[in-house]
């Protein structure tokens, strides 16, 4: 891990370059975009590009001497730098390029402060690690977690890292998860400030070194600060080892979906039919 002093004012970074990205995608929305193949499946648009060099300029405007990791532009700034950006220009690609409003920014720097904008909504969603927030028409309001929606989103997204110990698909076939919650899959991270926010009672992934990706840290950051119970898919710490993430706005609901995650392994095989 990259020990990140965290500065005054780094919050405000983080809101303005995750504004900046999400500004490129509501110009650019509706209109012809260019695909670049990055392999399996996945692409990158032209506005994915736009949207990282937006956030890049905010950045190093104002902290020239920190390095900035970004999806689409790899690793750039001093190579001695001791602190480092996530950046995630357009999380939910293919929703965008579709015409589908659900994508989201993310900017974190790690360790430290972190923003999640939501271009269609109108919301932003922030943490000086310590608190979080959300900044609706220049007010921020505090995010208050909560599960009263029985709404958990699920992400089904390649690759399975964790199968067949855990599967996604198993947790939704589970009769206990359709008797308590209702499933969404939105796979995007705006989900994670969703459940910060009280518009979701939890959100499952598989996967691995989370807390580093640029996809999830911004989301952890702020689901951490809302007070959400966060862990690994086995209830370890989420970390560069840990596997899968449980975002939950209450122990309690945090606690049920471990479970059913662990039964199918606890149940041996057959089970279920």
């Amino acid at each position: 891990m990259i020990n990140s002093p965290v500065s005054q004012g780094d919050t405000d970074v983080a809101i303005a370059a995750a504004r900046a990205g999400a500004e490129i995608m509501r110009t650019r929305y509706g209109q012809r975009l260019a695909r670049f193949d990055k392999g399996g499946g996945d692409f990158a648009t032209d506005v994915d590009v736009a949207a990282v060099e937006a956030i890049l300029d905010v950045i190093r405007a104002a902290r020239p001497r920190d390095a900035i990791r970004g999806e689409e532009s790899g690793r750039r700034g001093p190579a001695d730098a001791v602190r480092e950006w996530l950046v995630d220009p357009l999380c939910g690609t293919l929703n965008y390029a579709v015409g589908t409003m659900l994508v989201a920014v993310n900017v974190a720097l790690r360790d430290g402060p972190a923003a999640v904008a939501d271009p269609f909504g109108g919301e932003v969603f922030h943490t000086d690690g310590d608190s979080a927030r959300v900044r609706r028409d220049g007010r921020d309001t505090a995010l208050e977690p909560t599960a009263a929606t029985r709404l958990v989103d699920v992400n089904l997204d390649p690759p399975f890292p964790g199968a067949p110990a855990f599967r996604a698909v198993d947790l939704l076939a589970h009769p206990v998860f359709r008797q308590e919650f209702r499933p969404r899959v939105v796979s995007t991270t705006l989900a994670l400030a969703w459940v910060a926010a009280g518009k979701r009672a939890a959100y499952v992934t598989d996967g691995t070194g989370l807390t580093e990706s640029v996809h999830f840290a911004a989301g952890i950051a702020l689901c951490r600060a809302a007070g959400c119970v966060v862990t690994a898919a086995d209830g370890g710490p989420v970390g560069p080892t840990g596997r899968g993430l449980v975002a939950a706005a209450d122990a309690e609901t945090h606690g049920l979906l471990l479970s059913l995650i662990r039964e199918p392994l606890d149940a041996g095989p057959g089970r279920r039919g």
